[in-house]
Order: structure tokens, then sequence, then C-alpha cells
């Protein structure tokens, strides 16, 4: 367990799915919790109040960190809370499948919106952020295969994984890591409307015969931001449960 008390963590997207998972693994390890979400006010709420009953503090935080304009205001309500940030966990996501020929543009721009977001996230904590904290950015392990139907949701993502090695090398001498994990097929509301026959043959790939579920993904952040990893920065950490592709 990583011994974060007095430490607060910002999550984006934590309303939910394997956000909400790292909110919950991160206050069980001490930290203060700040959860960002955009629409769903209630579920942020929820999270908000289990965080509070395991005896560490927690604000929701509404922002669209697709919406550029509205980061430093994200940035300012955790610091205005909490007194500052610790860990950045970018998680917020857009999914969208399709071929090449067929792929809609709006999902796309919608997809390479949030990759942008998360430039910028990453840009204000590089300003802002304390010394010795940590960033984790989600990505997906799709970038590591050539999955059909799936090259503008893995581009997005292939994006960010170059922004956390290059970033690793401008805050370490802050004493910051910047990591990134490769999530496999994970039971979230992302993946509840895979076909079931994709769902098996997924869970097949894997070592252990099933899909990760979002506290396989929370414990891996919780590693990460532990004091003992931190000789680990600019990695791309695979969690897939051993699948192949």
């Amino acid at each position: 367990m990583a011994e974060l008390k007095g430490k607060t963590a910002l999550i984006t997207g934590a309303s939910r799915g394997i956000g909400r998972a790292i909110a919950l693994r991160l206050a069980s390890d001490g930290a203060n919790i700040a959860i960002n979400y955009h629409s769903n006010s209630d579920a942020a709420k929820e999270v908000a109040d289990q965080v509070r009953g395991m005896g560490v503090r927690a604000s929701d935080i509404v922002g669209d960190i697709a919406q550029i304009g509205s980061i430093p205001s994200i940035f300012d309500a955790v610091e205005s809370e909490f007194g500052g940030v610790d860990i950045l966990v970018n998680n917020a996501g857009v999914m969208a499948m399709g071929p090449f020929e067929s792929l809609d543009e709006g999902d796309f721009d919608k997809m390479f919106a949030i990759t942008k977001g998360v430039y910028y996230m990453m840009r204000e904590a590089s300003r802002r952020l304390n010394d010795g904290g940590n960033i984790i950015n989600l990505s997906t392990g799709l970038t590591r295969n050539w999955a059909p139907k799936a090259a503008g949701y893995a581009g997005s993502k292939a994006a960010i994984e170059q922004f956390t090695r290059s970033l690793s090398k401008e805050v370490g001498v802050r004493g910051i890591a910047v990591n990134a994990i490769l999530p496999g097929v994970t039971e979230t509301d992302m993946t509840s409307n895979f076909p079931e026959e994709r769902k098996l043959a997924a869970s097949a790939q894997t070592s252990f015969g099933r899909l990760g579920r979002p506290e396989d993904i929370a414990d891996v952040v919780s590693l990460l931001v532990d004091r003992r990893a931190r000789w680990i920065t600019g990695q791309l950490i695979v969690a897939n449960g051993g699948s192949t592709p």
C-alpha cells in the first residue's frame, strides 16, 4: 500500500469506471481526492461521499478538459480546497471505433479533443504540481497491436504516450515522475456495449481468462505513485493480464 497521507490527487473522469476505482484506491492509501467530472454530478458526489467515508478529504470539481480554457480553473479549485496538487491522473477519455472509410469526423474530433486536453492538463501540472509529485496518463493496450477499426482511438492515445515520455525529461529535475498505463480490455461503461463474442475473445487472450477490472488498473496507479517507485519515470506500463494481440 502506498503511503499518501497529506497528499492530494486530482483525477479526471473520476465519477465512474477506472477513474472512480483510482479515486477510491488512492483514498485508501491516505490521499485527499479531487474528483474531476464533466457532466455526471450525482455520480461524482457519490464518489466524493465514499472517499470521505474512508477518512480523507474529497471535493467534486466540474470541468471539461476538452475545453482548454477550463483547465486552469480546475487546478485553481483544487489548490483552493487542498492547497496544492501532488498527483495528477489523466483518466478522462472518449472511445469511438470504426474503419478508416467510415469513422465519423465528429467522433474523431471528440477523441483528439481529449488528447489535446491531456496535453494541456500536463502543461498546467508541469507549472503547478508540487515537487516530488506524479503524473499518470491512461492510454490503451490498442497502441501495441494492429486491431481493425481502432486507428482513431489508438492514435489519440499513442500521442499521449509520447507526451508522457517527453514531459518526464522536463520535470524530472523537480523529482516529478511521469508514466502512462496501457490497460487491456476492462469492464467499464465504455466497453459495456461490446458484443459478447468480442468480450469472450478478449478474455481468452489473457493469461487469467477474464477481462480486466477497474480495480486492477487502480492498483497499478497506486504502485506508481508510491515513493518506492520513485525511479520509474517516462515508462509505458502495459497492464493487460498478459493479453496477446
